[in-house]
């Protein structure tokens, strides 16, 4: 687990969010369900998110074993995200918490730049 795992949490929501509460965690596993992306991808995806902060991210659900990463032995480096089976476990969660996004936004009356379901 991250840096910030403890050795008691007061309750198990307690400790997802320590996993999946990130700041762009949410966000990369969601791009993640049912696909393989390379890093430059998601960099697109998330394009408000620094290089540094995605990376960290990334290395963060890559040590709680929620996404893995396939690095390939080639010039320039090609590097893959995926779920991990840990992190398909989070698929439905993420889901909900997209769809419950989606009608805050709308009864709020904030724009969202994404119209799309999470598959």
């Amino acid at each position: 687990m991250t840096k910030h795992k403890k050795d008691e949490y007061k309750c198990p929501l307690e400790a997802t969010m320590d996993i999946i509460g990130g700041k762009y965690k949410g966000v990369i596993i969601g791009h993640l369900i049912n696909k393989t992306l390379r890093y430059n991808e998601l960099q697109k995806l998330i394009s408000h998110a620094t290089p540094k902060m995605l990376i960290q991210q990334l290395k963060e659900l890559e040590t709680d074993g929620i996404i893995k990463r396939k690095l390939y032995p080639v010039v320039p480096p090609k590097t893959e995200y995926s779920l991990t089976k840990r992190g398909e476990t989070l698929i439905p969660a993420i889901i909900e918490l997209n769809k419950w996004g989606m009608n805050y936004l709308k009864e709020e009356n904030i724009p969202c730049a994404y119209k799309g379901e999470m598959d």
